[in-house]
């Protein structure tokens, strides 16, 4: 469904998601490179562990929640990535300081 423009002349950039290298590019948010990277990046919902997306993009609805470089709760949508960005898909409930 979510794929690039084939012209797309922005600098590549590696991240890493749930362990396995992918690339972005610059300028990309977490959440628009999660998406384009045809990975499984659906986050489980604290309540009924039901699978979610990005959803929003734009910071309202909290469904992008993902941890980066080991700091939780962080918006995909609201955060560009950068080179060697470490990511995991965040499963369940928010943690309080992580």
């Amino acid at each position: 469904m979510f794929r690039r423009i084939e012209e797309d002349r922005r600098k590549p950039v590696e991240i890493i998601v749930e362990g396995q290298s992918i690339t972005a590019r610059e300028g990309d948010s977490v959440a628009a490179a999660l998406l384009a990277s045809g990975l499984e990046v659906r986050r489980a919902t604290a309540v009924s562990g039901e699978p979610r997306l990005p959803y929003c993009m734009m910071g309202v609805c909290f469904d992008c929640l993902v941890t980066i470089d080991g700091m939780g709760n962080r918006q995909g949508c609201l955060v560009p990535v950068r080179d060697g960005m470490r990511i995991e898909i965040q499963k369940g409930k928010r943690e309080i300081g992580r």
